[in-house]
């Protein structure tokens, strides 16, 4: 199924979906190797937020990312990743004197353990506040997506993330929430007290069944999670993935199921986004079980793969999604 073609009225909102996040430099070892011994680097673009709009812009919506970054090459190194996918970049704050996070990666076979260290401390936007955003352009949206990464960063996030939660809902604008807990930037306690307020009344909230049970001491089967889940946030929809066995979603009244596709992983990091951006191309289209076949094509896509952008169209993702498989194109 595909979006409608966009065009806008006066009753329509400008976008489809904006987000607030942070852009990073990602810089990777393969596997095999050791960042202390490596000789070069790998550079790719992290965002999780940029992801999610990114690869839904690739689907067809409109959608738009606001973020603070350094003026500067690092800075355009950003936002030259995402524009290609038709991204609006117009929103993103400029900050003169400021430095870029960096993300090094280090890929590794098992038995050892990719690793992840962040240098983002007094990152431009960590220094984010609510002053920094285009309220105008945040509110004239669908959906409003959000992750807990950002809560993640500083004070002055958590207070610019508060205030889009509730002009959101003095705006009757729906939002979308990803726990996306990182244990690397803060503690499961600390995580918990800064996002149960945000998740209450939440039109989706997407979480990990690994992160329900670390951040909020949920313990029993998905379902189970996802039901305390939803007691505890009011959220209308409640999306729970569940690693190789797919994703379950819960309404309070109806469930929705489906299998993790078959893939051989080359790289893990971005695949909840592309989950989450699969989910959103059919709650967009009123179709929240396409929802969850077109989530876990993107997962599965993102897992194939290194970079965290997923480029794809909707006619191979409604392929993917239908069950299609990889097949030789000449």
């Amino acid at each position: 199924m595909m979006p409608k073609t966009h065009t806008r009225s006066a009753n329509r909102p400008r976008f489809d979906l904006t987000t607030i996040g942070e852009g990073s430099i990602k810089l990777s070892v393969p596997k095999g190797r050791l960042l202390e011994t490596a000789r070069s680097l790998d550079v790719h673009i992290s965002g999780a937020e940029a992801n999610v709009g990114g690869a839904l812009s690739r689907l067809g919506w409109r959608c738009g990312w606001i973020s603070r970054l350094p003026r500067g090459p690092l800075g355009r190194r950003i936002t030259h990743a995402y524009l290609p996918t038709g991204l609006d970049l117009s929103a993103v704050d400029w900050a003169n004197d400021a430095r870029l996070a960096t993300l090094f990666v280090e890929y590794a076979a098992a038995p050892a353990s990719t690793q992840v260290i962040f240098d983002r401390a007094d990152s431009a936007f960590s220094r984010i506040t609510p002053e920094h955003i285009d309220w105008d352009y945040l509110l004239d949206t669908r959906l409003i997506h959000l992750t807990g990464i950002t809560a993640a960063l500083s004070d002055s996030c958590r207070a610019v993330l508060t205030a889009a939660a509730r002009r959101a809902k003095e705006r009757g604008v729906p939002l979308s929430l990803d726990v996306n807990y990182r244990r690397r930037l803060w503690s499961a306690a600390e995580a918990e007290r800064t996002l149960l307020p945000l998740m209450q009344g939440v039109e989706m909230l997407f979480c990990k069944h690994a992160d329900a049970q670390e951040v909020f001491g949920l313990q029993g089967t998905p379902r189970e999670a996802a039901e305390q889940l939803q007691r505890m946030s009011g959220a209308r929809i409640v999306v729970l993935s569940v690693g190789v066995a797919g994703v379950t979603a819960w309404d309070g009244e109806v469930w929705w199921e489906e299998s993790a596709k078959a893939v051989d992983i080359v790289d893990r990091i971005g695949a909840g986004d592309a989950l989450a951006a699969g989910v959103m191309h059919g709650w967009l289209q009123g179709n929240l079980a396409a929802g969850l076949q077109y989530g876990t094509a993107m997962a599965a896509l993102a897992l194939s793969h290194f970079g965290e952008i997923v480029l794809t169209t909707p006619e191979e993702l409604d392929r993917l999604a239908a069950g299609g498989s990889g097949e030789l194109v000449r």
